[in-house]
This record gives structure tokens, C-alpha cells and sequence, in this order.
């Protein structure tokens, strides 16, 4: 564990579920959960979840996915880092308290980072997580730190702050993310949730109106079908949170700024998934158009687990800017659809040099031998895929 260094500090550890412990970390914007799980020696992943969720409810069925597992916790420790007053067990933040803005939640991220001696992290968000965690990357809460400076010196140490904190962040995976400031209709429906926290708690109109931001039509049921295991486990999950958290980071998210300029800052690899039923789906086809990369390739990931791309993106480079779109499926793609984002992850992660562990069996469509790789193993018909060429967008 690294040094806090200045007002962070860990006031409190007990142990969790599957092995990990949970952290609460007091830091300069108020007390953060950070559950931990891997070997600390290894590199860190970085994880925050959307609205109303925690790394139970968000990350739970990637991580239960046998071959998504051995790749993340063969190569990574990961922190999952809970937005304020989401932890299981989260008492009611008191009303005094001040709410967060989207720079005070960064800001957290970056005090977590600091906490634990982490220097470089890779970062994986869902939605309004993954708003925090590129809010974070572009450096854009460090104005307030240089508003006290000079006009002259302000120049000099922005541009030293944020080449210091974009070189901390290795690689952004985004799922369905935000980037822009709310649309009219998302703005509206946050405003109706908001109300209804306030006055109501989580309630079943709020719990339905989130599962809806959640998952597609598919898993959600309808009159003749039940809702799925998965959609089941998630409305359990949310009849756990306390209402007034929730509705202070609804509260944030809906007073974001757009990030569209500065996307361009942005230096490191980006992964982009999103579901094809998502409600953010433009927002993150407006993203992958705006962030400044090489290359940029569409992968559509189909339910049946066919992939289609066009083969010299892939087999040529790996290239820094992917955006997956998964077909019948809703925003929380690390849940409906885990096994989704294996092949795209795997990719992504190879051009680090991170592989699966050479003796967990190898799914016929997994990509990757961290041992050999020859082009006979990377034909299609070796890997049990199904390719049609499609239109690939390339800057």
C-alpha cells in the first residue's frame, strides 16, 4: 500500500465477498470504497460503474466469465472504486455534505490513485463511470488547482499537470460512455428520477426507469416473459442503495459538461463498446468520431458471437482506437452480454503485451497464444469465426 501523502488516508478495511477487501478511503472531496482484488504487484486496473450501480451489480458478470477473469486477473490487480455512498452496506450521506461535482469524483480517482502508489492504471467505466474515468484522463479537474496561479504561470503548470496525469492513464475501456452534456430527454428522465428519490426513495418506477438505462428489450421481460436472472439480480441489488445517494450522483451526471473538445487530449489507447439498444449509443458513435486516433475500426459483435471486421485492421496492427457495437443489447454490456468484449479485449490488451495464462484452455475463438502466434492461428476458420467484410471508418 502506498503512501497517503497529505489528507488521504484509509480510515477502515474488512474483508468481501470472492476473496477481495474493501478500503474506504477519506479523501479531499469525502470518503470513497475501493474494493480490491489481485495480486497488488501487479499492474492496476481502475473501475467505476454507472448510476445507482457498484462493482457488485456492474462488473460481477465479466468477472464470472471464466475466460474474461484469467485475462483481467492474470494481468491486473483491480480496484474498483464505488461512487460516494454505493458500497454495499452504504449508510446515508449526511445532508449537510456538500454533493459532488464530476471534478470532485476525478479528483477522487486520482486521491485513490495517489492512496495506493499507483502510477500508471488502466481504466474500465460503464456509462457515467466511464464519463468520470475520461473526465479523468483529459486532466479537465486540475483548473481549479491552477485558477490560483498567475496568468503566465497558469499556462506552464496546466500543461505540466496534465501531460503528468495522461501519462498515468495507460489505456481507457469504455462501455457505453458518456461525453457529452445531457441530452434534453436524458436530462428530463434524470430530473424525474431525482424527484422521485427525493420524495420516494427507490422505488419500482425508479428501479424500472434505471433497468431500462440498463438493459435491452431482450432480458427485461415483457407480459408474457419474465425478466432474466440478470435483470432479476440487478432490481435485488437496487432495493439495497440508499435513495438520497443515488440521487446525488444523478444529481452530478446531470450538470456534466461536454468533453467533446477536449477529447483531442486524449493519448492513450481507447477500447469503445456499446450495446445496440443503448440509449447512448449516438453519444458513443459521437465519441469514437471525435477522439484523434491512427486508425478506427467498427467491430460488430453479433448475440451468436460472430465478429465482423475487415481483416487488414486486425491481422496488419493493432489499432488504438476500437469501437464495438453490441448487437441486442442494452448499455450495461459487462453484464448482458460479458462474453462480448473477450475477443475485442484481448486485442486491445495484446498490444501491452497482456495475455491469458498459457495453461487455462483456450476458447476456439480466442485470438491469442501468448507463446505463438503464427498466421496459420490467426486465419478466421482457425479461430471458429465468421467474417463479412464491412466499412470500416479510418482517419
Amino acid at each position: 500500500m502506498g503512501d497517503s501523502g497529505g489528507s488521504v488516508v484509509s480510515v477502515d478495511v474488512e474483508r468481501i465477498s470472492f476473496g477481495g477487501k474493501e478500503h474506504h478511503i477519506q479523501t479531499n472531496h469525502g470518503s470513497v470504497s475501493v474494493a480490491i482484488y489481485g495480486d497488488h504487484d501487479k499492474p492496476a486496473l481502475i473501475t467505476y460503474p454507472d448510476i445507482a450501480l457498484n462493482h457488485m451489480s456492474c462488473f460481477q458478470g465479466l468477472l464470472f466469465c471464466p475466460e474474461a477473469a484469467s485475462l483481467l486477473l492474470h494481468n491486473f490487480c483491480i480496484y474498483h472504486i464505488s461512487p460516494p455512498g454505493h458500497e454495499l452496506g452504504a449508510a446515508p450521506i449526511l445532508p449537510s455534505t456538500p454533493v459532488a461535482s464530476v471534478d470532485d469524483l476525478a479528483d477522487q480517482v486520482a486521491d485513490v490513485l495517489d492512496f495506493f502508489g499507483l502510477d500508471s492504471v488502466m481504466c474500465l467505466g460503464v456509462t457515467a463511470g466511464a464519463y468520470i474515468l475520461t473526465l479523468f484522463a483529459v486532466c479537465i479537474s486540475f483548473k481549479l488547482v491552477c485558477s490560483v496561479l498567475l496568468a503566465q504561470m497558469l499556462s506552464n503548470f496546466c500543461s505540466l499537470l496534465q501531460t503528468k496525469y495522461r501519462e498515468r492513464v495507460l489505456g481507457l475501456i469504455l462501455v457505453s460512455p458518456l461525453c457529452k452534456a445531457p441530452s434534453w430527454s436524458e436530462w428530463f428522465y434524470n430530473k424525474v428520477m431525482s424527484n422521485l428519490l427525493y420524495y420516494y426513495g427507490m422505488c419500482n418506477v425508479v428501479k424500472d426507469i434505471l433497468l431500462q438505462r440498463y438493459f435491452g428489450k431482450g432480458v427485461r421481460g415483457c407480459s408474457t416473459e419474465p425478466e432474466s436472472d440478470i435483470v432479476q439480480a440487478c432490481r435485488s441489488f437496487l432495493d439495497q442503495r440508499q435513495g438520497m445517494n443515488v440521487w446525488r450522483f444523478i444529481q452530478t451526471i446531470n450538470e456534466r459538461k461536454d468533453l467533446t473538445e477536449n477529447l483531442k487530449q486524449l493519448q492513450c489507447r481507447t477500447l469503445i463498446f456499446v450495446g445496440e439498444n443503448s440509449q447512448f449509443h449516438a453519444e458513443a458513435v459521437h465519441m469514437t468520431a471525435k477522439l484523434d486516433s491512427r486508425y478506427s475500426a467498427l467491430v460488430e459483435v453479433s448475440i451468436c458471437m460472430h465478429i465482423n471486421f475487415s481483416e487488414h485492421q486486425f491481422w496488419g496492427c493493432i489499432p488504438s482506437l476500437l469501437s464495438v457495437q453490441v448487437q441486442a443489447c442494452g448499455s450495461v454490456v459487462t453484464e448482458e452480454q460479458p462474453h462480448a468484449m473477450l475477443i475485442p479485449m484481448e486485442y486491445f490488451l495484446m498490444g501491452y503485451g497482456l495475455y491469458r495464462p498459457s495453461q487455462i484452455n483456450c476458447s476456439p475463438r480466442s485470438p491469442l497464444n501468448p507463446f505463438c502466434i503464427s498466421p496459420e492461428l490467426l486465419s478466421p476458420e482457425s479461430m471458429g469465426v465468421k467474417l463479412k467484410p464491412i466499412k470500416t471508418r479510418a482517419k
